[in-house]
């Protein structure tokens, strides 16, 4: 749909045909003037679009985060549903029946926290290893996802440089850790500085460095002494570090151009029992959880 504005000067000239006075020689020049105003006018054009739209999927957010030396029993899952692009809101998936089973059939029920769209449970038994099977029923349709609650190393030390990137005067920070060895391990950072900024996200597999000391790396131009930086590492499961893996890789390379390529939709593991091509977004992900608190010195 298109709604134009547009202010068109119509002009009306006579002229005749030969003019040899000084009269008429005035009259051309001001003839040239109108024509010279007529062209600069311009045009003013107010376009609206219409983005396509399709009906709202049900995302989820069902990340279980284990931190080493607690006991794990609280968790949270997050019920929203997908809106139009240039929605401020995001608006919350309500009056879901949420729950996660484990093996020895113990049944975690999550209540939603008023009318948040944030379901929680205080008597999670999380569990190394462990599989569990999340089931959600939202507006007469049956979600499902299983996965299975990955270790994770100790961060041990944290290293930083004050004169690093490509300027030198940036902030590098590593966080070291010791992989386990004989066995595949999936890791997930996060990095979240004291600074009015993204968290930044990335991934590593030990496929080159199994049973090696190695470090998650963060640089910041504007992490200065005395800022800090909470750092996580999640253990996660491949299938999760694949999904995340493309869904950063996704973000990195999408200018968000209006012209640009869409990416497309990247799948994760759970699944629309009840009418499949309704299908949601999101992940539901288990993680024990080392997390280290730095400050620049």
């Amino acid at each position: 749909m298109k709604k134009i504005a547009s202010n068109k000067t119509m002009l009306l000239l006579f002229m005749k045909k030969y003019f040899y006075t000084a009269h008429n020689i005035k009259s051309k020049c001001l003839y040239l003037m109108i024509i010279s105003f007529t062209f600069l006018t311009s045009c003013e054009d107010v376009v609206d679009i219409d983005l396509p739209t399709s009906e709202p999927k049900l995302v989820i957010d069902a990340s279980i985060n284990w931190f080493k030396n607690t006991p794990g029993n609280e968790q949270s899952i997050k019920l929203s549903l997908s809106a139009p692009f240039y929605d401020n809101e995001v608006p919350p998936a309500n009056n879901a029946q949420v729950i996660i089973t484990d093996t020895n059939n113990n049944t975690f029920e999550f209540i939603e926290d008023g009318n948040s769209g944030i379901y929680q449970n205080n008597n999670f038994i999380p569990e190394i290893n462990g599989a569990y099977l999340l089931t959600i029923n939202y507006n007469g349709e049956v979600y499902t996802a299983t996965e299975t609650l990955k270790s994770v190393a100790e961060i041990e030390y944290v290293e930083q440089n004050l004169e690093g990137g490509f300027s030198g005067e940036e902030t590098e920070i590593k966080a070291y850790f010791t992989d386990p060895a004989d066995e595949e391990n999936y890791y997930f950072f996060e990095f979240i500085p004291s600074l009015n900024v993204t968290p930044t996200l990335d991934t590593f597999k030990d496929e080159f460095v199994n049973g090696n000391e190695v470090f998650g790396f963060y640089v910041e131009e504007d992490l200065d002494e005395g800022e800090s930086v909470i750092i996580r590492n999640y253990g996660v499961s491949e299938r999760f570090y694949e999904f995340i893996f493309v869904l950063l890789q996704q973000s990195s390379e999408n200018d968000g151009g209006p012209f640009e390529t869409q990416p497309a939709t990247v799948r994760g593991n759970c699944i629309n029992q009840t009418n499949p091509e309704n299908y949601p977004f999101g992940y539901f992900r288990l993680s024990e959880v080392s997390e280290f608190n730095y400050t620049v010195e």
